[in-house]
């Protein structure tokens, strides 16, 4: 039977190594990107990948750079290599379209562009009352904004991810072995091509850096709690979430105190997950009300005076915080926290 492998991982430098190894053992590789006129060149060599990462709209350029280099590497050994992500591929001709002079009511509403731009339009509209929220709403008001945004994305992802397996399904269909490279959001992806490919290809799916998370941390996944929080949303629309207000809450935590520039592993390997371990791992001990409680003190604070807020108060409280390396601390194996109900696979 053939096989497709979905790869979840975000986009960070530390996860180029485990991705080229694993597209390795396939016949195929279906990026998560649209199609760049000069992507084959870079691939052939024809064009530099400093070149052509310039060319890119990239807010992860040192990921870009290093996959550039791995992905011309398996060209060159007779790996297929695509980009394949309708959903941007449609974003972008809406740009070009608005670009060039084009109004909304210039779009078809029969194609799949015009849901595209719909769903992103009430998806900025709800991120900017988000913002506008947090600058200036009540903690409680704020919640709630966090939770009519992760609404509205989940509903966009679930769009999005049904556009790319359309798009995928006979792709795959042609290779023995597939690599399907998608952000950790979009696990949905594996239950859409199931649904689409049936019986003819075996769809697995896998966490890029579990392997990583077994031995650094505590937590069995590198999900925050915006994310769960989306994907709750994304697997049970229709059901009311009892632990949805908690990890709103936690979200706006979570927020402020990961750090957000890309880093390169240096001295220390995987700088974003040992971050996203610690700081996941922090907010889970965060009730409600604590919540309430840090965020007025939070909400103008520099990313690092807030990790300081809440180590302070972690330490107060008895509990700690950032007080050992995440490869120090012990595997918890069996229980169950209470927002991690969400076990993809």
């Amino acid at each position: 039977m053939k096989k497709a492998t979905i790869a979840l991982a975000e986009h960070r430098p530390e996860t180029v190594s485990h991705a080229a190894a694993l597209m390795r053992e396939h016949e195929a590789v279906f990026l998560e990107e649209p199609p760049d006129a000069l992507f084959a060149r870079m691939l052939a060599g024809d064009l530099a990948v400093d070149e052509y990462v310039m060319t890119l709209d990239t807010e992860y350029p040192e990921f870009s750079h290093s996959m550039c280099i791995v992905l011309r590497k398996l060209h060159r050994e007779g790996i297929s290599i695509y980009q394949v992500e309708p959903y941007l591929e449609h974003l972008v001709s809406i740009h070009e379209f608005f670009s060039s002079g084009g109004a909304p009511d210039g779009l078809d509403p029969h194609i799949p562009q015009y849901q595209v731009y719909l769903r992103e339009k009430e998806a900025t509209a709800a991120l900017l009352d988000f913002y506008r929220t947090a600058t200036d709403g009540t903690f409680q008001q704020t919640v709630e904004a966090v939770k009519r945004f992760a609404r509205i994305d989940s509903r966009r992802f679930v769009f999005r991810d049904r556009l790319r397996a359309e798009a995928l399904a006979p792709m795959i269909q042609r290779y023995s072995k597939s690599y399907i490279e998608a952000g950790q959001i979009h696990f949905i992806l594996m239950r859409m091509l199931r649904q689409t490919l049936g019986d003819t290809v075996a769809v697995k799916g896998r966490f890029l850096m579990d392997p990583v998370v077994r031995t650094l941390g505590i937590s069995r996944h590198l999900f925050g709690p915006g994310d769960i929080l989306t994907l709750r949303y994304m697997l049970r629309p229709d059901i009311p979430d009892p632990l949805e207000d908690l990890l709103a809450a936690r979200a706006l935590i979570y927020n402020k105190m990961i750090r957000k520039e890309e880093t390169a592993p240096s001295k220390e390997a995987y700088p974003h997950v040992r971050d996203e371990l610690e700081v996941i791992e922090i907010v889970k001990q965060l009730t409600f009300a604590e919540c309430a409680g840090l965020f007025p003190v939070l909400r103008r604070l520099k990313t690092e005076e807030a990790r300081t807020v809440v180590a302070q108060h972690l330490s107060l409280s008895g509990r700690n915080a950032f007080s050992r390396p995440a490869s120090k601390r012990r595997v918890r194996h069996g229980r169950k926290n209470e927002a991690d109900e969400i076990s993809p696979f």
